[in-house]
């Protein structure tokens, strides 16, 4: 588990399996440092991960890699890993000494005046390990990740935001995490297909990559509502509305949670995805569906789905019934057309309470639970959180 104290090894979804790459340049091609060829095995045990299982014993990260063979610095409870020998681990055993290590990947340089490198994975500069996707999809969270003693001083951009319609195009961020292991929450805007761009800067040393993204491919949905619908987009407080929102969006807190995401309700039914370009006026602006619409009876609860602080809690013209909840790195969640609004702005929630209840509020036809994920303001799909500690 990821955070404050660091970040164990999590399974992520398929889409987020990176491919590596190294700059390596201490090291020889295909040559192992002195004391590396006979080893050990040891098991990996809940709450480790490749950096501190070799820094503990005086391991370059990166060393280990080469040695098994591995692609990604992911692992899993019970994988095994052999261990140079004269290091010391509880678990270890005598195995065989004939395993070669792969051949390095070439060797590259990260200058900073060098164009943005397609992203293989795994990336070196000035000590700091990068990990990032192989590839994204429009509206994806994601994250960067940082491993090594200087990670928590890099600090990160995505310069690709520049002339894109997002709230505050490549700001300047700054990690998360403890003990070697950090990460940056990125965000894909939705009607971006273009590579994403990003950059890490450790010291004078900077690293530019890219990520290929693709779009969702759905077609516009028209909707007819009735007049009494569509006025709530013309209301005269709907600036009102929308100054709340943005409010809560240009919030930069702490991370606030330390445990999986959660569900907001039970259902699992959805009745409109993530992302649908749709009309709601004729010959009206086509705009995106920002968040993910799960059908269920008036009255029922609508829990937290993770830890943080409530921002936002009232009725208003188009979301109706409204909870907004800071979960601090940038990202907040909103719970849209709640019959009623059960906490208050200020209160500290965590996963699981209930903060409203299910209802038809605002610019809705029907009783439903719209969820929305905004990562520094802009939507991103829900469903990439539940059951994980980051997407």
């Amino acid at each position: 588990m990821c955070g404050r104290y660091g970040c164990p090894m999590m399974r992520l979804p398929s889409v987020f399996k990176s491919v590596t790459f190294a700059l390596l340049l201490s090291l020889s091609a295909g040559v192992m440092p002195s004391g590396m060829a006979a080893t050990l095995v040891y098991t990996v045990k809940a709450g480790d991960t490749l950096y501190r299982i070799a820094t503990e014993r005086g391991l370059n990260p990166e060393d280990l890699l080469r040695l098994n063979g591995l692609t990604s610095p992911t692992l899993s409870v019970g994988q095994t890993l052999n261990i140079p020998s004269g290091t010391s681990t509880q678990q270890a055993k005598p195995a065989p000494t004939d395993i070669q290590p792969p051949h390095p990947p070439p060797l590259s340089a990260a200058a900073d005046p060098a164009p943005a490198a397609p992203n293989a994975g795994l990336n070196v500069i000035a000590g700091v390990t990068v990990r990032a996707p192989a590839r994204l999809k429009m509206g994806d969270a994601f994250v960067l990740r940082l491993s090594g003693e200087k990670a928590g001083t890099a600090v990160v951009s995505f310069p690709s935001e520049v002339g894109e319609d997002v709230r505050r195009p490549a700001e300047v961020l700054a990690p998360t995490g403890a003990a070697g292991e950090y990460v940056v929450l990125g965000r894909v805007v939705l009607g971006k297909t273009t590579p994403l761009r990003y950059s890490v800067t450790v010291g004078q040393d900077v690293f530019r990559g890219s990520i290929p993204v693709t779009g969702l491919d759905q077609r516009v949905q028209h909707l007819t509502l009735p007049r009494s619908l569509t006025d709530r987009l013309t209301a005269p407080n709907r600036p009102a509305e929308e100054k709340v929102v943005e409010a809560a969006y240009a919030l930069r807190t702490p991370q606030a949670w330390s445990r999986p995401f959660a569900a907001p309700l039970t259902t699992t039914a959805v009745s409109s995805s993530f992302g649908q370009p749709r009309t709601y006026l004729a010959g009206g602006p086509v705009l995106y569906h920002y968040g993910m619409d799960f059908p269920a009876p008036v009255g029922t609860s609508v829990r937290a789905i993770n830890d943080g602080r409530v921002v936002i809690a009232g009725t208003y013209p188009v979301r109706g019934g409204l909870v907004g909840i800071d979960h601090g790195a940038g990202l907040v969640s909103l719970y849209f057309h709640q019959s009623k609004v059960l906490v208050k702005v200020g209160q500290t929630v965590r996963r699981g309470d209930v903060v409203g209840r299910v209802g038809s509020t605002g610019l809705s036809a029907g009783p439903h639970l719209h969820l929305e994920l905004r990562v520094r303001g802009e939507a991103t799909l829900p469903t990439g959180y539940f059951n994980q500690l980051w997407p």
